[in-house]
């Protein structure tokens, strides 16, 4: 038998901060030692963080990153290290170092490039053409990067086939809704059609818009799952792998007997190590309980809650955009309502009730039950809540408005004018005591141009940007199932922005489960008014969602970044020019 104990060293990396990445990265590393892991990989770019976006035109900055590297190779001594790092070479490459026993021992350069969604690589690197076998003392393995791992064929047929027992593939794969599991599955296929065992690493963490939700595996040959890492959490973790279980299986199923074989004309090179990887005297795999019948071994079933992930993603979003930033406490405007109560609860668990401000800034026309609701939430909460008052400033503000605004009727100038006036409070706030504006604006919203320019799309971070509305509704009633922290009320009564009297929202927009429903099939599906109709939605309404969505692009593209959530959340997903005649 031929053990190998492979680890995953799933960190949190802080783009730009070189010196906290790599002193991360010896951490792991030496932590790796301890638990006698022979091999231990490390995330895509993790020297840098992920991504660096222009960063990487600053030359300095690659090398930089560079030297970084070399700081690590001094602490490999008996371990394997595969480390994401910026590779100069003649251009600029997304690469791994492949490192042996103080010694690096190959670079392997991402061959796929992604250019699409969030991703822009095409723009920073140039793309590998070839890959690797690393022959070492007590494995064959190939290196692949991210995306290279999510294309069929090259690279990891061709290192298949030209005899590694193992591949690790080193990744930044970001977070949207049903990603993981569906990366997973991926995986599985990609493994088992190439018989060859896979260590998966992803990077975990927040990064501006983007979170990673890290939830890093092992799988063997056949497509077993060996070894899974936290979800939203660093983590190491590691599995005893037998890598002859590879040749066995090829050799037992006739389908996979052309993966002995290598492939002519082949952009597989093989580099030899020369290192020593430190072996324990320990047995490297605990005996198996024989008491267990195999065939009778009952698979464990796990129900989990489908809006768990999504509310864990907000709460890593908020706590890594806070903490890498600088900022150590946020300060939220608390209507009463379903958003700001969501996005205030968000905040404590991400931060702690003592690092969270809430504000209530009730008007002529706040009811009372709104107020009492945004009380009753701080409470719940416990976290310090603010009343100031706006009327007698709208009272102000229209007064001198009043000579320009002669002979006009009331309409939404002043139902804005209040949500400008709390905008205006809470930055006030937010400047004088250096706290993170949070907004509170959902995507539904958002979408429609349903928010108020330098009024509540005021702010720092827009928490739930990508969360539409219904979806707002299900991670509350998600969170007070934990423990009941927003009001019932909050929950029940119709939403209204209460900037006039008896005011719904489904006076100006339709009823939400029509709207979002509408809004996923054209923001996230790009389908056309007549492919949105031809499903059973009413063509006055979609056509005017669609028109509404278009015409508020200019709003958008001024909103502070937020969390993405969905495959396709406004800002860096989606890329719509602001004039646009367009329409369909």
């Amino acid at each position: 038998m031929k053990y190998l104990r492979a680890g995953i060293a799933q960190i949190n990396t802080t783009v730009g901060d070189l010196d906290y990445n790599t002193k991360k990265i010896i951490e792991f590393i030496r932590r790796a030692k301890k638990l006698k892991i022979n091999l231990v990989t490390f995330p895509e770019l993790a020297i840098t963080g992920y991504p660096p976006k222009d960063l990487l035109l600053k030359t300095k900055f690659i090398k930089d990153n560079e030297k970084r590297l070399f700081d690590i190779v001094g602490e490999t001594e008996g371990i394997i290290a595969v480390v994401g790092f910026a590779h100069e070479a003649g251009d600029v490459f997304n690469a791994a170092a492949v490192i042996h026993d103080r010694k690096i021992i190959g670079i392997q350069h991402k061959i796929h490039l992604p250019n699409y969604g969030v991703f822009d690589e095409k723009r920073y690197f140039q793309a590998g053409i070839e890959t690797f076998i690393f022959k070492t003392d007590v494995v064959d393995f190939g290196v692949s990067i991210c995306e290279d791992i999510w294309v069929t064929g090259f690279p990891t047929e061709d290192q298949s086939r030209a005899g590694a027992e193992l591949v690790v593939n080193i990744s930044a794969s970001p977070y949207h809704m049903g990603k993981p599991d569906f990366r997973k599955n991926m995986c599985i296929t990609r493994t088992s059609d190439n018989v060859i065992n896979l260590l998966f690493n992803n990077l975990v963490g927040g990064q501006d818009d983007l979170v990673f939700d890290g939830k890093s595996f092992i799988i063997g040959c056949e497509g077993q799952l060996l070894a899974e890492g936290k979800l939203f959490k660093e983590d190491l973790i590691f599995s005893d792998i037998d890598l002859e279980d590879v040749k066995r299986s090829r050799l037992r199923d006739p389908r996979s007997r052309s993966l002995l074989h290598k492939p002519e004309n082949s952009n597989v090179i093989t580099v030899i190590s020369k290192g020593r990887t430190k072996l324990s005297k320990e047995k490297i795999r605990e005996r198996l309980d024989i008491t267990k019948n195999p065939f009778l071994v009952k698979k464990k079933v796990i129900e989990e809650n489908p809006f768990e992930e999504v509310y864990a993603a907000l709460v890593l979003g908020v706590a890594d955009y806070v903490r890498k930033n600088g900022f150590k406490k946020v300060v939220i405007g608390l209507s009463g309502g379903i958003d700001s109560s969501l996005t205030a609860t968000i905040a404590v668990d991400a931060l702690g009730a003592d690092n969270v401000l809430g504000i209530s800034m009730p008007s002529h026309i706040s009811s009372s039950h709104s107020i009492e609701d945004a009380r009753e939430l701080a409470k719940n909460l416990k976290i310090k809540l603010e009343k100031i008052p706006i009327y007698e400033i709208y009272k102000s503000y229209i007064e001198t408005l009043s000579p320009a605004f002669k002979k006009t009727k009331q309409d939404v100038t002043e139902e804005n004018i209040q949500a400008r006036i709390r905008g205006n409070i809470l930055m006030a706030v937010s400047n004088k005591f250096g706290y993170l504006l949070l907004t509170t604006g959902n995507k539904s919203e958002l979408s429609m141009g349903y928010a108020t320019l330098y009024g509540d799309m005021a702010g720092g971070f827009a928490v739930l940007s990508d969360v539409p509305k219904t979806l707002v509704y299900e991670l509350s009633r998600y969170r007070n199932s934990i423990s009941p922290v927003i009001p019932e009320r909050s929950l029940t009564k119709e939403p209204s922005a209460e900037l006039r009297p008896n005011q719904k929202d489904t006076d100006s927009l339709p009823d939400y489960n029509i709207l979002d429903g509408i809004l996923h099939l054209y923001v996230e599906l790009d389908k056309s008014i007549e492919e949105i109709v031809a499903l059973g939605y009413d063509e006055r309404t979609a056509r005017n969602v669609i028109n509404k969505v278009d015409g508020n692009e200019y709003k958008r593209q001024q909103a502070a970044p937020g969390i993405r959530i969905t495959p396709k959340a406004f800002g860096s997903g989606r890329r719509i020019p602001i004039t646009n005649k367009y329409r369909g």
